[in-house]
């Protein structure tokens, strides 16, 4: 029997806002960017950008902070596609879908408020899904946030005029 028979509907939600809904988040970027005449190619470049940044942050922390996961600590079921392997914190997951967030919110308040909801969603998922602490979400989140809001100052700075 395959995985997906295998749980319940309640468990395939989970499963999928854990790890299927931030990889979502960054595939309809690119739709808002072909598709979407509010979504100029620079949004875009800082959504993506923010996003790979915040995802690689995250990894470099964990290495430096070993923390333990939910499920390792209480022998529950995780309800992830993949078995994590790396510390608890901050979430990667959380860190890309809160900077791609941020940064679309920046942009357009509209389509930066769906991306808040998808993030919340990821990191709840995240929770519910056994792998992450809610600190651990919180840190990805203020991670996210922190790399989308550099990402904007860094792009929208003026060059001296010498230059």
């Amino acid at each position: 029997m395959n995985y997906l028979s295998q749980i319940g509907f309640q468990s395939l939600t989970i499963t999928f806002f854990a790890s299927i809904l931030v990889w979502l988040l960054y595939l309809f970027l690119v739709f808002l960017w072909l598709f979407t005449p509010q979504i100029k190619k620079k949004v875009f470049l800082h959504a993506f950008f923010s996003g790979i940044v915040a995802w690689t942050l995250s990894q470099a922390v964990k290495y430096f902070i070993p923390a333990i996961r939910p499920f390792e600590l209480n022998g529950f079921q995780i309800l992830t596609l993949t078995v994590p392997q790396d510390a608890s914190f901050p979430s990667g997951h959380s860190s890309l879908a809160f900077a791609l967030a941020v940064s679309l919110w920046l942009h357009n308040k509209k389509i930066g408020a769906v991306y808040f909801l998808g993030a919340l969603l990821v990191g709840l998922g995240r929770i519910l899904g056994n792998v992450h602490f809610p600190i651990d979400i919180l840190g990805g989140a203020v991670l996210g946030a922190f790399v989308a809001l550099f990402t904007e100052n860094f792009f929208n700075r003026k060059k001296p005029k010498f230059l």
